[in-house]
């Protein structure tokens, strides 16, 4: 399927690895402009080097920013001119019992997760009402409805993503813009195959089958997603074919929230 997007600019945050890395490397096949984003140049530097190798063709560059430091947040904005794709994907999580959470890492996670998406929203989205075309992604997760009793700070996070967006697309009313939501389930990023120990200490079907049974038995696939799968959803939801689909929250979650 021709997705339309050879003459889109994409920006995608934190997309130096894992779904963020699929996703850019998605839109780029798809013909789009990409512009990545990590916390390092070196970082941007090797991620565009993997994404060149699987499409040549791919038109991608980058620009370094720490989404903790509010300056380098007014950098990027001065360098990055014109989007008509935003995917706010950047995003930390670490489990940590409720009762050891400081308010450091609360307002750590709020800052990062929450406040970088609205930061970038807010600059962005008035171009995008102007030519009347956009589209905005949040990349929020089923932790944001189902709440993690190991991570209630990362899950807040994802729950304000849903609201955020949701609020946002009002705002497009009438207009060629969309803001959306995609909830991942989990999934296999590097960062969960460094947690778990994935091909170090235990193979990818031990790991599986303990986190499933244990921790999220209402999967309905009963095993990670790839970022690949991810990506898939986001590109479409990207694309000019996805115009009637507006303030949704779409889930790439393998049935893990049992709602209708």
């Amino acid at each position: 399927m021709d997705l339309q997007l050879n003459s889109k600019r994409a920006f995608i945050s934190g997309s130096t690895k894992g779904i963020g890395r699929a996703i850019a490397k998605t839109l780029a096949e798809e013909g789009a402009e990409v512009i990545i984003n990590g916390r390092s140049q070196d970082s941007i530097d090797e991620a565009i080097k993997t994404v060149k190798a699987e499409v040549p063709q791919a038109k991608i560059s980058g620009i370094p920013c720490d989404f903790a430091k509010p300056e380098e947040i007014d950098a990027l904005l001065k360098q990055l001119g014109k989007v008509d794709i935003l995917v706010n994907n950047v995003g930390v999580f670490e489990p940590k019992d409720f009762l050891e959470i400081p308010d450091g890492d609360w307002q750590r996670f709020y800052d990062i997760n929450v406040m970088s998406g609205v930061r970038l929203s807010r600059a962005l989205l008035p171009a995008m009402l102007e030519q009347n075309w956009g589209r905005i992604i949040f990349i929020s997760s089923e932790s944001g409805l189902n709440i993690p009793v190991e991570m209630v700070h990362y899950g807040m996070t994802k729950t304000a993503q849903l609201a955020i967006s949701r609020g946002i697309a009002e705002t497009t009313k009438g207009t060629g813009v969309t803001v959306n939501s995609v909830l991942p389930g989990p999934t296999l990023s590097e960062g969960v195959r460094e947690f778990a120990n994935i091909g170090e200490d235990a193979s990818r079907e031990e790991v599986e089958n303990e986190f499933f049974t244990t921790e999220r038995p209402t999967s309905l696939i009963q095993r990670f997603a790839e970022p690949q799968e991810v990506a898939n959803m986001v590109a479409y939801v990207a694309s000019p074919k996805s115009a009637a689909t507006n303030g949704a929250s779409l889930r790439v979650d393998g049935g893990c929230v049992k709602i209708i």
